[in-house]
């Protein structure tokens, strides 16, 4: 199942330049076979920060992205994809490897 329109701006070759709006492709098996899990982790100050915790969440197995924001001296986001389900205490061990600390959903 395939859904689509254009997005109107004529210059990126989809060829409608009536503003009708994005170019949208789902693809029922991109997207059944991914994952997400978004971790709240405190103690992150900096860039360095961020790649260190990049890193060791990268390392798991099953883990294909990993994207960081950043909210230097406050609680911190990393957003996980996985290809399949992934403990999350396997997630919460690699950012503790990195010497942070992963913030409890309840908390």
């Amino acid at each position: 199942m395939s859904e689509t329109s254009s997005c109107g701006c004529g210059g990126c070759g989809c060829g409608d330049t009536d503003n009708s709006g994005l170019t949208i492709t789902m693809r029922p098996e991109d997207t059944m076979t991914q994952n997400q899990t978004t971790l709240k982790i405190d103690g992150m100050t900096c860039g360095h920060c961020v790649s260190s915790v990049t890193e060791e969440l990268r390392e798991v197995d099953g883990v294909t992205d990993v994207e960081v924001i950043l909210s230097a001296g406050g609680t911190s986001t990393a957003t996980v994809t996985t290809s399949a389900p992934v403990d999350p205490a396997i997630l919460t061990q690699a950012v503790a490897e990195a010497g942070y600390t992963v913030v409890p959903a309840d908390a």
